[in-house]
């Protein structure tokens, strides 16, 4: 699998304001369309420009697979309109406090965990809007599970502290192998620098050659 790196806002945080399947990149509304169709071409996927509450911060807001996609309640009524027309998936509002649905919830096509903070009323709704199993965990003692841990279908990393009996309920749940690892130089909050589908990944341009490895050997299967 392919590894780009990539820097968004001249910033290597792409995880933060980008989100992808294997079908669309979402990028933030104005952003330059020459860096836009790069960013698309790495990918394999179609540009997709959108907002989400009138903000940039695509990543970390929300959460989406090849079955579905969740934005959280401060989302505006055209951009909900605008992301179930341009894209076909099942694009639901996730009704709980929390907004910053990305950083709750590491997902891919087989399963997903999300963070203790969002109540368990809400978990039918994002497994079926999501087509997943769930569980809810803690991630190397932090709530923000999304902000923790990446995957797609063929493997994925995670905040370097985890301890090994929650990878391996990790990797049970998202059905991939999930290694530690780091981005951009040593930053263990992994998501916040990689964009991934499940045909190529991007990361942060600070990401350097011993994580490129750590990547590699991660997302393969």
């Amino acid at each position: 699998m392919n590894i780009f790196k990539y820097d968004v806002y001249r910033g290597p945080n792409i995880g933060i304001y980008t989100k992808a399947n294997d079908s669309f990149v979402f990028i933030p509304n104005g952003f330059a369309e020459t860096k836009a169709s790069t960013l698309s071409s790495h990918l394999q996927v179609e540009p997709l420009f959108t907002s989400v509450a009138n903000t940039r911060l695509i990543g970390t807001l929300m959460v989406v697979n090849n079955h579905g996609m969740l934005i959280p309640n401060i989302s505006f009524e055209h951009e909900l309109s605008h992301l179930k027309k341009a894209t076909g998936l099942n694009v639901q509002v996730l009704d709980v406090k929390v907004t910053a649905l990305g950083n709750m919830m590491c997902v891919n096509d087989k399963g997903g965990v999300v963070s203790p903070k969002i109540p368990k009323e809400a978990l039918k709704t994002i497994q079926d809007t999501l087509g997943i199993e769930v569980i809810q965990k803690k991630i190397a003692g932090y709530h923000q599970a999304g902000a923790m841990a990446y995957a797609n279908n063929h493997g994925g990393i995670i905040h370097p502290e985890t301890d090994d009996d929650d990878i391996k309920a990790i990797s049970d749940v998202l059905k991939v192998r999930m290694e530690p690892a780091t981005i951009n130089g040593g930053i263990p909050y992994v998501a916040s620098g990689i964009l991934a589908n499940n045909k190529a990944i991007v990361v942060g341009n600070l990401t350097n050659g011993p994580e490129i490895m750590m990547l590699t050997r991660a997302f393969t299967d």
